[in-house]
């Protein structure tokens, strides 16, 4: 994970971010606590959007701050393995299908070959309260990346 930069990086059609676990990320115990992992997908997903140039405040900016972007809309995780505070993690986000107006995102959470998390995250691309089609640019990109991983 060393050398990532700080919006992770795409490599054969993957995002991965390291993240650290800080003290915050943990409950009593020191173990991640389990809201934690959905604020780790979260940059993952913003971060695999950003590098090819689908910047969320650029779109909001578009919309006439009209509330324009990705929310979630429904997500199943398994938590597998709890990490510990100081462990640095991989978040790895790939596109698993991407329809018109919505796309589902497989999300592991890693900490080397170990794997902690696995979730699959359904996104819609909104605005104005309402699913609108995501851009074409982003959906060429999430499509690009998921011919790359075979899909």
């Amino acid at each position: 994970m060393a050398g990532f930069g700080l919006d992770g990086e795409i490599r054969d059609g993957r995002h991965y971010l390291a993240v650290r676990v800080y003290y915050e990320d943990t409950d009593f115990t020191g173990i991640v606590y389990h809201a934690s992992y959905l604020r780790f997908m979260e940059r993952g997903r913003t971060n695999m959007l950003r590098l090819p140039g689908a910047e969320h405040r650029a779109h909001f900016e578009e919309a006439d701050g009209q509330g324009i972007g990705f929310v979630v809309r429904s997500m199943a995780i398994d938590f597998l393995k709890p990490p510990r505070m100081d462990d640095i993690l991989a978040v790895i986000t790939e596109p698993e299908e991407v329809k018109g107006a919505s796309m589902m995102l497989r999300q592991r959470v890693a900490r080397g070959d170990d794997l902690l998390v696995d979730a699959h995250v359904r996104v819609a691309w909104v605005s104005g309260g309402r699913a609108r089609p995501i851009p074409r640019s982003v959906r060429l990109a999430m499509q690009t990346a998921r011919a790359q991983i075979g899909g």
